[in-house]
């Protein structure tokens, strides 16, 4: 049974760039209206004409930096006052900080914790019984190959990850028989903005892989007819991400320690 969007509407956070735009390619194709969400209003323009032109889909802007306290009620009410329903819900949008935590901008770690933890909590339970009552859509939280390990150096980006694995896991849980797809991605590295905003490639385990390697993962897995809670994107970064479970814990992270050491402190 695939994932059939087709006459619905699905929101994409992060959609200026990376994974968010190939998920909104991949979603209008099928059939999807979109509403795009992210901080940048000239990009997601650009995005919204060409997914227009190129499938006739239906695209809603809203410029909206999710980092802020009351970013997800306006979105919420924008949404409500347009009389816009969502069935799909991409938690796509987060960021990376790299280097030693005791030197790091505190309101740079906490930002991230923002985004890659609060945001997509509040998003998620916000939209969570409109996504039920469609029961045809899908929930997809893009978690990370980071969330299997603690991640020195970046510490917070892999908590947060291991955060957004095991609540999208319960949630896959809660909300079986509904007809809702619940789906944890977790990619390795991709060829995306995400190092230039982390200013680290040294922390890198494994191949780059495509965006459109990682979307064709996650549409894969919600074409099942009963898709898993969770998917690794890489046949070589699920073999890492399943290996740590095997390993002591120490070693584990005196291995990742030791291979995302930065040329200097």
């Amino acid at each position: 049974m695939t994932f059939e969007p087709m006459g619905t509407t699905a929101l994409v956070t992060g959609a200026s760039s990376g994974l968010g735009v190939e998920f909104a390619h991949r979603l209008a194709e099928r059939g999807a209206d979109l509403v795009l969400v992210a901080r940048r209003e000239d990009r997601l323009e650009a995005l919204a004409t060409e997914l227009r032109t190129s499938y006739g889909t239906v695209c809603t802007v809203i410029p909206l930096d999710l980092t802020g306290p009351d970013a997800v009620a306006m979105l919420v009410r924008k949404l409500t006052d347009a009389d816009i329903r969502i069935s799909t819900l991409v938690n796509n949008a987060g960021f990376g900080t790299h280097g030693f935590f005791a030197e790091l901008a505190p309101e740079r770690e906490l930002a991230e914790i923002q985004l890659n933890v609060a945001a997509l909590v509040a998003l998620s339970r916000a939209f969570l019984p409109q996504l039920i009552e469609a029961g045809n859509g899908a929930l997809v939280n893009v978690a990370s190959t980071a969330a299997f390990q603690p991640i020195p150096r970046m510490a917070v980006y892999g908590a947060t990850k291991a955060f957004v694995l095991s609540f999208t896991e319960a949630l896959w849980y809660e909300t079986k028989g509904t007809g809702l797809k619940v789906l944890a991605l977790c990619p390795g590295p991709a060829s995306t903005e995400f190092f230039d905003v982390a200013h680290n490639e040294d922390a890198v385990f494994g191949k780059f892989e495509t965006a459109e390697q990682v979307i064709a993962t996650a549409m894969k897995a919600l074409d099942r007819r009963r898709s898993p809670a969770s998917v690794i994107s890489g046949r070589m970064n699920a073999v890492q991400a399943k290996g740590v479970g095997f390993a002591p814990r120490g070693l584990v992270l005196d291995i990742v320690g030791r291979g995302g050491a930065p040329k200097k402190r």
